[in-house]
């Protein structure tokens, strides 16, 4: 039998991901947890992190690191309304370190909750009907769908299904209610876990609905996809996709970016029946001793993709129609107001690298507490680090749009494109696993990128640009025109060559290099892309056609 990785080993013992977190908890002689409920507490929808910006000083003050707590919320299709977000920004300003961070997964994340205050914060987001239960861990996490499901009639349907899917894939362990909400205890062998058994899946995975032309979930980049086809306004069904992922090793080739594979198409009634196929197949086959290579991706690439269609099928009792035509126009999101078949309105606003803030851009968080004050519509987080107030009546659209212009929430209209649409996942201070800046680096980033376009003739070109401080890769990266991985502080790899619609992967084009190597190289890429590009061509497709990059994808 091949060994378990040490991380089964705990899930195997945690007794439906319990462990010792109730003691860990308790411990007042540390701001930390015990090392097995690291682990753990991913799956309660939470990490424990510390500030690598005074981890050093700490050390010769021979004190212990400054662990905190980062929560992430649970919130399919990323919906919330007016009130859920008053009760977000008082627990982000009574708990947290006084932001709220949109994620690319349409979720919320809090940075710098202390140990002693995580039960209560977790309490209080449960007031406000919203948990963090498999928002991390590996589990089906937060289920994506397209931002502004009010376009046509079919929207609110494919949404609908969102809610279904997350639903359907939840634990159903009571850990989280005990732990965090004083429920009343059960005995683990009393309980089961019908979809995931006792050690749950072998790595985190991801689903997302998209509703074509605008790939905004990046439907490629997830372990399990639903493309909504819709005709004449009415939802038919969705095309499948799998094996998705992002997620790679530095200097390791058995690690990798891949596209998921469009496999058929099914009837909305079977999309639950489906996913759990999909998502048991992975469970029983998925590799458990290896955890780099225990995504879904390197099932499929291991056993076949046509041996995963055959076992999906087993599990679900039915075959897959052929996969419907679809068509993708572009990634990222659109800004600005843009009305609903139903005549109510939509401002989807920028949110650089999702950090919702009172500073230097204006009184954002400010601002966005006082449009939930008088709002009757619903907030919706985007994919990509965005938010749009949502079903805005008629009437009260001039006010609204007077309160963001206001608080400084109107940015998306005088940025360029390239700031506009730029994802950064947090990387430092807080994530153990940043090589490099990201999210504190974008501005800065963004800046140098817009003036090698203006340098070169090009300003105003559309352009997706990602950062990540590491390579596995939230920020979606490779999938971008060009995107910068953290391979060690100032340092990074340089990748082009996505298509703006979320359906190529980028090449890396330039290994472990600096600031001035980065814009040199870009320069020198603009130079060429002004001089040489067709009508209406793409930067990222340039560089394919051009040969800055080979065709061997990341």
């Amino acid at each position: 039998m091949t060994e378990l990785s040490h991380v089964e080993k705990i899930k195997r013992e945690s007794r439906h991901l319990r462990g010792t977190l109730v003691e860990s908890l308790q411990d007042a002689h540390t701001g930390a947890i015990r090392e097995d409920d690291t682990v753990l507490i991913k799956f309660h929808g939470s990490y424990q992190q510390d500030d690598r910006d005074i981890r050093d000083e700490r050390r010769k003050q021979k004190l212990e690191p400054a662990y905190s707590f980062m929560i992430r919320t649970r919130l399919p299709g990323g919906v919330c309304t007016p009130q859920q977000w008053l009760q977000l920004d008082e627990i982000a300003r009574r708990y947290a370190n006084g932001t709220l961070r949109v994620t690319t997964r349409q979720a919320f994340q809090f940075h710098g909750v202390i140990k002693t205050e995580l039960k209560a914060t977790m309490q209080a987001l449960n007031a406000a009907l919203i948990d963090t239960i498999a928002a991390c861990g590996d589990v089906n996490r937060n289920v994506l769908a397209s931002a502004n499901p009010v376009e046509t009639r079919a929207h609110p349907v494919v949404y609908d299904w969102a809610k279904k899917l997350s639903a359907h894939l939840l634990p159903k362990t009571n850990a989280y209610h005990e732990i965090w909400l004083d429920g009343a205890k059960v005995v683990s062998t009393e309980e089961t876990e019908p979809l995931y058994g006792d050690t749950y899946l072998p790595r985190k995975f991801k689903a997302a609905i998209v509703v074509p032309p605008v790939n905004d979930v990046d439907v490629f980049a997830h372990d399990l996809g639903f493309i909504a086809i819709i005709e004449n306004g009415e939802l038919q069904g969705f095309n499948l996709t799998v094996g998705g992922g992002m997620g790679a090793t530095h200097g390791d080739a058995e690690t990798h970016p891949r596209l998921a594979d469009v496999v058929g198409f099914l009837k909305p009634e079977q999309l639950l029946a489906v996913a759990e196929a999909v998502l048991t197949a992975q469970r029983d086959f998925g590799n458990r001793a290896v955890r780099k290579r225990a995504r879904l991706k390197y099932t499929i690439e291991d056993r076949g993709l046509d041996w995963f269609v055959a076992e999906i099928t087993r599990r679900q009792g039915f075959a897959l129609e052929p996969a419907r035509p679809f068509e993708f126009t572009q990634q990222g999101d659109r800004f600005g107001w843009v009305e609903g078949f139903d005549g109510r309105w939509h401002l989807t606003v920028r949110i650089e690298a999702g950090r919702i803030a009172d500073n230097e851009l204006g009184a954002r968080m400010t601002g966005l507490r006082e449009i939930a004050k008088v709002h009757r519509g619903d907030f919706r987080l985007t994919p990509n680090q965005n938010l749009t107030i949502a079903n805005v009546d008629p009437a009260a659209k001039t006010f609204i749009n007077a309160l963001a212009a206001r608080y400084g929430l109107n940015r998306h209209e005088t940025a360029t494109p390239v700031a506009r649409d730029a994802l950064a996942c947090v990387a430092l201070p807080t994530c153990g696993l940043a090589m490099a800046e990201a999210e504190r680096y974008l501005p800065r980033l963004t800046r140098l990128v817009d003036e090698q376009l203006a340098k070169n003739g090009l300003a105003g070109s559309p352009l997706v640009l990602r950062i990540t401080g590491c390579p596995n890769g939230c920020a979606r990266p490779y999938l971008a025109e060009i995107a910068l991985v953290g391979k060690a502080p100032g340092r990074y790899n340089l990748f082009l060559g996505g298509d703006g619609r979320g359906q190529r992967l980028n090449t890396l084009h330039l290994e472990n290099v600096d600031e001035p190597t980065i814009v040199a190289a870009l320069d020198a890429a603009f130079a060429r892309y002004a001089r040489e590009r067709t009508p209406g061509e793409r930067f990222g497709d340039f560089a394919r056609r051009a040969g800055l990059v080979g065709t061997q994808a990341a």
